[in-house]
């Protein structure tokens, strides 16, 4: 199978994602060219909130291609994710067909593409033209039962709809699939797939990112804010605070006027970083002081 992109380095690759905002290092910036190169999934791992979704959304805006998401769930099914008929048309037609005598002819037109509702799997694998980017979104979310579907997707690049028969991807669409990691994922499914492990990010790299995403964010805040953030990663939290949080904060504190953050500011807006009652609790008890310092020495 061929390529479905033209970049021919990896620096080509990291230079069309710095062009979409999403700040990427070198082992992502590689794998992904590989993936890219191979014809092969990108599985990506991960805390919440580093940044596994944004890079399937950077790279379908960087190639000039259509993105399509199938967010993961409990309870995800094939009529959902792949494909489905549309049953109140086919009633129709075959309801008209029955008035005008011809009953049975409708009951083998129903079953046609023209009946069919392409779902994100589907559509991804039938597109016309160039091939879209097709996200699978938190697939720990979803059960293992349709882990196992999707063992032929990333086989054959390939559905079967029994009706039709199957549908091949001519050329395969490039794929990420995100993990949260709430459970493991089989390896039948991560084999057909190049692997990458997000990791928060470095001061340097974060204060990267927040630059390319907020440019008018000033420096010297925005070494504040990253200082805050990654002392808080440091910390026992039940749920530590990602990149996501870290721009919402920016972006809170330049909606209230901030330029430097004290007790006061970090107290009231700490909702924007941390999602959880008892981390609030336990910050705003005994961390405040601490935080802030770290804050003006940073700035």
């Amino acid at each position: 199978m061929g390529s479905a992109v033209a970049w021919s380095s990896i620096d080509e690759v990291a230079e069309g994602l710095a062009g979409e905002r999403y700040v990427a290092d070198r082992a992502l910036a590689v794998t992904l060219y590989l993936a890219l190169r191979l014809g092969k999934p990108l599985f990506v791992e991960g805390e919440a909130g580093v940044g596994k979704t944004e890079i399937a959304k950077a790279l379908a805006s960087a190639l000039g291609r259509r993105l399509i998401r199938l967010q993961c769930y409990e309870g995800l099914d094939v009529a959902t994710a792949v494909y489905d008929w549309d049953y109140p048309r086919q009633i129709l037609e075959i309801r008209l067909a029955e008035s005008e005598g011809h009953a049975d002819a409708a009951r083998g037109r129903i079953y046609s593409e023209r009946f069919l509702i392409k779902r994100p799997l589907l559509e991804a694998i039938a597109s016309d033209g160039l091939p879209p980017v097709l996200l699978i979104d938190e697939i720990d979310r979803a059960d293992e039962e349709f882990e196992a579907y999707l063992l032929e997707l990333l086989s054959d690049f390939q559905v079967t709809v029994p009706e039709l028969g199957t549908f091949r991807a001519p050329v395969p669409p490039p794929i990420v699939i995100t993990s949260n990691r709430t459970r493991e994922v089989h390896d039948a499914l991560k084999r057909r797939c190049l692997y990458h492990w997000i990791d928060y990010p470095t001061a340097d790299r974060e204060l990267a990112i927040l630059a390319r995403r907020l440019p008018d964010v000033p420096e010297r805040l925005a070494r504040a804010v990253v200082a805050v953030v990654q002392a808080l990663r440091g910390d026992d939290l039940f749920k530590r605070p990602g990149v996501s949080e870290t721009l919402d904060w920016a972006m809170a504190l330049m909606a209230l006027g901030t330029r430097e953050v004290d007790e006061s500011t970090l107290s009231e807006t700490l909702g924007v970083l941390l999602k959880y009652e008892e981390d609030v609790t336990r910050v705003r008890a005994d961390k405040l002081p601490q935080l802030v310092a770290e804050a003006a020495r940073a700035g």
